[in-house]
């Protein structure tokens, strides 16, 4: 419990710093007992995730056999979570699952917030795996407890390459589960629980991307993309899962049903992806044709941050060089799963990140005082920031150059590929109205 207050502010600094993190949807109550249920697609980076769109100290259930682990049992002990015992781990241990859903009801009459994947496992597949009751059973007993239900919150977390350093990330927010009417029955109705499960089940849906096979994303996003680009929707990232688990579905369904027409519009689909792949712009980005002066003023406006900010840059990307390259270096040393290649970069990324700013800074107040050496704590974090900061805006600013002057050299052929978009989100279109029926 000592590290709880504190991981809760770091754990917001860690994924922002790991992922472009974006976090949508309804928020999280300030105060009082909540259940947080979230899917698992990401190992430990996922209480991260979770503790961050919270904005307040969660407690999480974690498996036993992390309490004991030579590299994270101390930060799984020290951050209050709670132990699962899985028959997968230790058959043996099973009974003492009583303790644990004690401790949890406790906390919960004591206002905390609580955390659970009820997934009960970390996973790499294209969709969520079957939920076990125990999240539904902990609400169940707690509200026996607390003498009223209290808000269980379901989480979405999506990832664009979980793996890659400053990659998308989404964090959506779901609405409440609706379970007043099964509050009252308690934690050994097992028709409650299995019932409460599949409502979770179904919220939790809402919020994240259920693929049939990994496979089918890139043809999925680039429908919704299209979709949304040219027939106009919700920006919003929330409504963003929704549309692309309703693409989902109407792909599923089609598949089901043989319906010749899906495999001409999923070839359309990728098609029309490959091309956007060469003239590397989004359906969005085709769609837009901003004013040429517009344009020039913001690329010059951006020059001019840039410049400001190169030369910081480029000292940073020197000085934190080695962390950089060794976190990569150890993390292929390691050879992790899938699921938990991103928990080894951010933990091992950011304690080699700190080693080095305390030598650094240590030299320096060692060769120059004691002040030189405060200033480098202070400095070489920033400096940090500045350097990554400027990195994605240089980024940026040449994508958007590219793409102004591709527009201008080949016009006819954007105008061209831009009116066959149109005509894709036509057939998309009629396509959704056809399942939908």
């Amino acid at each position: 419990m000592w590290l709880l207050p504190v991981l809760s502010h770091v754990s917001r600094f860690v994924v922002r710093a790991f992922y472009r993190l974006e976090v949508d949807g309804d928020a999280v109550p300030a105060h009082g007992p909540v259940l947080l249920v979230a899917n698992h697609p990401n190992s430990l980076v996922d209480p991260a995730m979770v503790g961050a769109v919270a904005g307040r100290p969660v407690r999480f259930l974690a498996k036993a056999p992390l309490f004991s682990d030579g590299q994270v049992g101390w930060l799984v002990r020290g951050s209050g979570s709670i132990p699962v015992y899985r028959r997968a781990d230790n058959p043996s241990e099973v009974g003492r699952n009583e303790d644990t859903f004690r401790a949890v009801h406790q906390a919960l009459a004591d206002g905390s917030a609580v955390g659970i994947f009820p997934e009960g496992i970390s996973h790499s597949e294209p969709s969520m795996a079957p939920l076990k009751t125990g999240a539904a059973r902990i609400a169940l007993g707690g509200a026996a407890l607390l003498g009223a239900p209290f808000p269980i919150i379901p989480v979405g977390l999506t990832f664009r390459s979980k793996e890659q350093f400053r990659s998308e990330a989404l964090a959506v927010v779901g609405q409440p589960v609706r379970w007043d009417d099964l509050a009252a029955r308690g934690e050994g109705d097992h028709g409650a629980a299995r019932e409460l499960t599949a409502r979770i089940d179904a919220e939790l849906r809402r919020v994240t991307l259920n693929l049939e096979r990994w496979e089918d994303q890139p043809m999925v996003e680039t429908a919704e993309a299209v979709y949304a680009a040219e027939l106009g929707a919700d920006p919003s990232s929330a409504a963003r899962v929704q549309r692309l688990s309703a693409t989902t579905e109407a792909l599923a369904r089609l598949r089901r049903e043989e319906h010749a027409a899906w495999e001409d519009i999923a070839a359309a689909v990728q098609a029309h992806a490959g091309m956007l792949g060469v003239v590397r712009m989004t359906p969005a980005e085709l769609k837009s044709a901003p004013d040429a002066r517009e344009a020039a003023r913001w690329v010059a406006r951006q020059a001019n941050v840039l410049r400001l900010l190169s030369p910081a840059a480029l000292a940073g990307m020197v000085i934190f060089f080695v962390p950089y390259r060794l976190t990569g270096f150890v993390e292929k040393r390691a050879r992790p799963s899938d699921d938990i290649r991103a928990t080894y970069k951010t933990l091992v990324g950011g304690v080699l990140h700190l080693i080095w700013i305390a030598m650094l800074a240590g030299a320096a107040g060692w060769m120059c005082g004691w002040t030189a050496g405060v200033a480098a704590l202070v400095v070489l974090p920033l400096l940090a920031w500045a350097t990554l900061w400027s990195a994605e805006s240089w980024n940026h600013a040449s994508g958007e150059a590219r793409r102004f002057l591709l527009r201008a050299r080949r016009a006819e052929a954007i105008d061209e590929l831009r009116q066959r978009q149109h005509d894709l989100a036509v057939q998309l279109a009629a396509l959704w109205e056809r399942v939908r029926i």
